[in-house]
């Protein structure tokens, strides 16, 4: 089976702690990757790797500390992908819940993927418990294909080594949020699968170092006249992104992209 990397904060070391049991409980040995805590970058340091303008082009939102850190986590999982000697890996947030059969699930796609499996990188959660797959196929007693529309979260998914090592190396500057940019997969050139029923769920969301929602909530939380048109700005930012989404996502299913 591929191995299993755990993207984890040094501060919640709860949710260190509850990860290592669910993964001790099936039997999966796992790395942990040391996350980077955004809120603990200087501005400069920010600047480096964040592309402001980019963002405002073309991202649904301006990207917080804590976001920019994300994405620099999930970069440095990819690294190990990338820089590993096995063929892919598992990359996890640690608040995730898993499944009885989550090592199950990995066996099957370290299989299916070294044997050709369609896919170079393999979502194990969607929102959508109804989500629309192209060309869906057995897997065991599981179903995986291509989900018309990509599933934002990022909890819990697998990437070939080649794939890792792509996203790697395309992933800077930041200008969208690490599980939103996965959705674009006509600009990674990534097959993106999705497998179902999910070995995992959204596990306890708590963290000592907050949360990228609570953070958003709070910034939102000012009043008067000019929050409020700030915030129409953003509605209409949200919704211009969201249209541009989605013609060229119709777009680039018609062509037969990303099968």
């Amino acid at each position: 089976m591929w191995p299993a990397y755990l993207i984890n904060l040094a501060d919640n070391t709860e949710r260190l702690d509850r990860s290592k049991a669910q993964f001790d409980a099936q039997g999966i040995a796992f790395s942990r990757i040391d996350g980077v805590n955004g809120w603990a970058m200087s501005e400069d340091e920010l600047s480096r790797v964040h592309d402001a303008e980019g963002n405002a082009r073309i991202a649904r939102h301006p990207l917080v500390p804590a976001e920019i850190g994300c994405y620099l986590s999930h970069i440095d999982a990819w690294r190990a992908i990338a820089e590993g000697d096995a063929p892919g890996g598992f990359i996890f947030e640690d608040d995730f819940a898993a499944e009885g059969f989550l090592a199950e699930t990995l066996a099957l796609l370290t299989a299916d993927a070294e044997e050709g499996g369609a896919w170079d990188m393999v979502k194990l959660f969607a929102f959508d418990p109804d989500a629309r797959l192209l060309d869906p196929r057995p897997l065991g007693r599981f179903t995986i294909g291509i989900p018309y529309r990509v599933p934002t979260c990022l909890i819990g998914y697998g990437l070939t080594r080649a794939a890792a090592r792509r996203l790697s190396e395309g992933a800077l500057p930041i200008r969208r949020p690490v599980d939103e940019d996965q959705k674009f997969f006509w600009e990674t050139g990534l097959r993106v699968a999705l497998i179902t029923p999910p070995p995992i769920l959204v596990g306890d969301q708590q963290a000592a170092t907050g949360t990228i929602g609570e953070t958003r909530r709070k910034a939102a939380r000012n009043g008067g006249f000019p929050a409020r048109r700030g915030r129409l700005a953003q509605a209409w930012r949200s919704l211009r992104y969201q249209i541009n989404y989605t013609l060229r996502l119709h777009w680039h299913r018609l062509k037969g992209t990303g099968r």
